[in-house]
């Protein structure tokens, strides 16, 4: 029996049946304060606890289950890699890449959209989060994103038109 094993023995965690308090803390392993400090046994369903009675809207500054902003913000953050990512490799290609022969501008054609991307899904980004969060906090439905497909688009009419300007520069060898 591995050390986990006979701990979570010992504790008793998360059993059907309360567990006595623990001298130190005064609450049983399976309460978790910032969710009540009621008793789990597993079989709950997932979800922040509604605040209002059902059918009425809950106040802007109700408190949503910890782990849904969480994972909000982790997804905030996420987008906020992609944008650095884009404006990065943007800056890369206006920058460093060597020019497309007989193509004046390329480089700027193809980057320029990739760090005006960058910067819109940065600014875009805080506002979805934002609004994620407001709707936990009402108990409200996430709103639909078209972030990603926006995205989707706009990368891939840049990398066919970098293809493209890759193969109209291809100088032919002898």
């Amino acid at each position: 029996m591995n050390s986990v094993t006979s701990i979570s023995l010992e504790l008793g965690c998360c059993q059907s049946t309360p567990q006595p308090p623990l001298p130190t803390t005064g609450r049983s392993p399976c309460e978790n304060p910032r969710v009540g400090g009621e008793v789990h046994t597993g079989n709950e369903q997932i979800g922040p606890e509604p605040s209002a009675p059902p059918g009425q809207p809950n106040e802007v500054d109700s408190r949503p289950d910890a782990r849904f902003s969480f994972a909000n913000e982790r997804t905030f953050l996420a987008w906020i890699r992609t944008a650095l990512a884009l404006v990065v490799a943007g800056l890369a290609i206006t920058q460093l890449l060597p020019p497309f022969r007989d193509i004046p501008g390329g480089r700027r054609i193809v980057g320029v959209p990739l760090i005006l991307l960058g910067a819109t899904l940065a600014f875009t980004s805080y506002r979805k989060w934002a609004g994620n969060e407001r709707a936990l906090r009402l108990g409200q439905p996430i709103p639909y994103s078209r972030l990603p497909r926006i995205l989707a688009v706009v990368i891939t009419v840049a990398a066919v038109v970098a293809v493209v300007f890759v193969l109209l520069s291809h100088e032919p060898r002898l």
